[in-house]
């Protein structure tokens, strides 16, 4: 599901194979006979180490988001996409498994919509607008083994601008230098099927 997640959040089925995830496997570990960044059959089920050097790839770093912090402090308008990871049943044809792997979703704007991407639904499912965003995630997140993965380009990164400033009353603002590097990318992309990512 990583391999679903990268290219759906990228909005390309092209653009990552399972052998490029494996070739990440490999370089991130290669002197282990069996590979601790991925399921032990080689099926898949890459870990977040892949997925972060994945992105890396496409200019953009993944920044692990603080549960402890309120979701508005974000700025969605400078944020590439989100991943969401959540626990799954780990389940084989009619066989259920007594233990979780973790699944991941990947979210992100298109047109002005926010859209989940998860590639376990039929079709893409609209959330809305950035408020309606805050109110998805923060539901999300309320089930405290759900992690949260924020992508940005590499400028947005270095510059911190993918978050609100506070002051020392907690209260959020924006500076006036901060703008979207990303708004032009993510609002003129189309969205793409899920069957065909």
């Amino acid at each position: 599901c990583a391999l679903h997640a990268l290219n759906n959040l990228f909005q390309d089925q092209k653009a990552f194979c399972k052998k490029d995830l494996d070739d990440i496997c490999i370089r991130l570990s290669p002197d282990h006979f069996i590979n601790p960044h991925r399921s032990l059959l080689g099926l898949g089920n890459y870990d977040v180490n892949v997925l972060m050097a994945a992105v890396q790839t496409k200019s953009c770093e993944t920044i692990w988001f603080d549960k402890r912090k309120n979701i508005k402090c974000l700025l969605p308008e400078n944020i590439q996409g989100f991943i969401l990871n959540t626990p799954s049943e780990y389940k084989w044809g009619l066989l259920h498994f007594p233990f979780k792997r973790k699944h991941w979703i990947a979210i992100r704007r298109i047109k002005d919509i926010y859209y989940n991407l998860d590639s376990k639904l039929d079709s893409p499912e609209s959330i809305g607008d950035e408020e309606s965003l805050f109110l998805f995630l923060q539901k999300e997140l309320e089930n405290g083994e759900k992690e949260l993965l924020i992508v940005v380009s590499q400028e947005v990164e270095q510059a911190g601008t993918w978050r609100r400033n506070s002051d020392a009353s907690g209260n959020l603002s924006t500076s006036s230098d901060q703008h979207s590097a990303n708004e032009t990318a993510t609002s003129n992309a189309n969205l793409q099927p899920l069957d065909d990512l």
